[in-house]
């Protein structure tokens, strides 16, 4: 039997913990689905040889999967430490009330989306939103209207192969997290097509589906779990409250201090902890919370009109930006964004000790993501202390779970 090139492709990147569940790799070749792992996170699963060219569909999957390599995108107008790439920063939120208020923080990638469909700039924008059969699972969705735009709103602290439900020969916009905008980039790029239009947020990782299981155990303990028909990470209002909602209509919430911090962010996937772009670098807009800070500079998270950081990463991205700007669609005004890594603690800590943790992978002989372009090497060298910290603390975890 020949060689399967592009199961050992997928293998060699899921068996390292470098797989994000992007679901990129699922449009490059019909072999490949996305299912849930016994880990509960989306993970490839690859079908048997059809017959199909298995080498050139491996070197595609090579080029596109962001587990398996990221080529940081071409120099902007500007550059940061830590959001790198800019083309222009502001802080904003949605001009509809409605929409701030149900956005995790102001709303603006959902007046975003609802804008673009309504003014035909683009057919519909792929995301992500509560599943309909199972409001506990989160899944890709195509966003062709205000209602199901609104329906979409808010976090999702969930697996989901966002691109799994993207046509990347259309002219559908993405609303994804960093690693799925990287991928479907290069999928576009390795097509040959235009690049679709790319919004992201900053993102810390992505929870197991077993933590958002669990917490609702502990909130509704003996509740059937097939009970579940309604489930919001945040959103209705800033940051807003993780609340679950069964049939009999038993009702569990807690603060979003709560839910990130003590179940959902302590069950992140490897790929989160090795990541070099949390803030969506390869996106024409990205968005992040623009939190309120207490007297030495850490985020507050007491509830406020939701606020969000909007970064044009692209001169398309600015341009769309000022034309929604113009239309009413979001409320923008300028911002220095050394005043927003100040209150953005995670990602200016983690792009310093990021080559740090990849040494550690490499010392306990694990595959790591190859990162092209963006100055990996350069800042752990800037920070050696840290960076040998970081790897010691990588090694230890890494040769722990053997």
């Amino acid at each position: 039997m020949p060689n399967d090139h592009l199961a050992a492709a997928v293998r060699r990147v899921v068996s390292s913990d470098n797989c994000s569940g992007c679901g990129g790799c699922a449009l490059i070749d019909k072999r490949i689905s996305m299912g849930l792992s016994g880990e509960g996170f989306d993970r490839p699963i690859v079908a048997p040889d059809n017959g199909s060219s298995s080498r050139e569909a491996a070197r595609r999957f090579r080029r596109i999967c962001p587990g398996a390599r990221l080529d940081a995108p071409p120099p902007s107008a500007h550059e940061h430490a830590t959001f790198g790439r800019y083309w222009s920063a502001w802080q904003g939120a949605a001009a509809d009330e409605e929409i701030r208020r149900a956005g995790s923080s102001g709303g603006v990638l959902t007046a975003l989306s609802t804008w673009l469909v309504e003014t035909g700039r683009s057919s519909a924008v792929a995301a992500a939103a509560s599943g309909e059969n199972d409001a506990r699972r989160t899944v890709p969705v195509r966003i062709t209207s205000r209602a199901e735009a609104l329906r979409a709103a808010g976090s999702r602290y969930a697996p989901v192969p966002t691109l799994d439900g993207w046509d990347p020969d259309s002219d559908q916009a993405v609303v994804a997290k960093p690693c799925e905008v990287a991928a479907a980039r290069a999928i576009a790029l390795d097509r040959g097509n235009s690049s679709p239009i790319l919004l992201s947020f900053f993102c810390a990782g992505t929870p197991s589906q077993r933590a958002t299981n669990h917490l609702i155990e502990t909130l509704l303990p003996g509740q059937n779990a097939s009970e579940v028909v309604a489930l919001q990470y945040r959103g209705d209002g800033w940051p807003g409250r993780f609340r679950v909602r069964t049939s009999a209509g038993n009702e569990g919430t807690c603060s979003y201090e709560e839910s990130w911090g003590k179940h959902l962010g302590t069950d992140l996937q490897w790929r989160c902890k090795l990541c070099v772009d949390g803030t969506g670098m390869s996106a024409d807009i990205a968005v992040g919370d623009f939190w309120e800070a207490d007297e030495r500079g850490f985020p507050l998270f007491s509830e406020a009109e939701g606020n969000s950081v909007v970064l044009a990463r692209t001169e398309r991205g600015h341009d769309l930006l000022t034309a929604a700007a113009r239309d009413g669609v979001v409320v923008l005004r300028s911002v220095e964004l050394d005043d927003v890594a100040r209150i953005q603690p995670l990602q200016t800590n983690r792009r310093a000790v990021l080559g740090g943790r990849l040494l550690g992978r490499l010392l306990a002989f694990r595959r790591t993501p190859r990162y092209q372009g963006y100055g990996v090497i350069s800042r752990a060298i800037e920070a050696p202390i840290a960076t040998v910290k970081a790897a010691v603390g990588t090694l230890t975890r890494t040769i722990g779970m053997r």
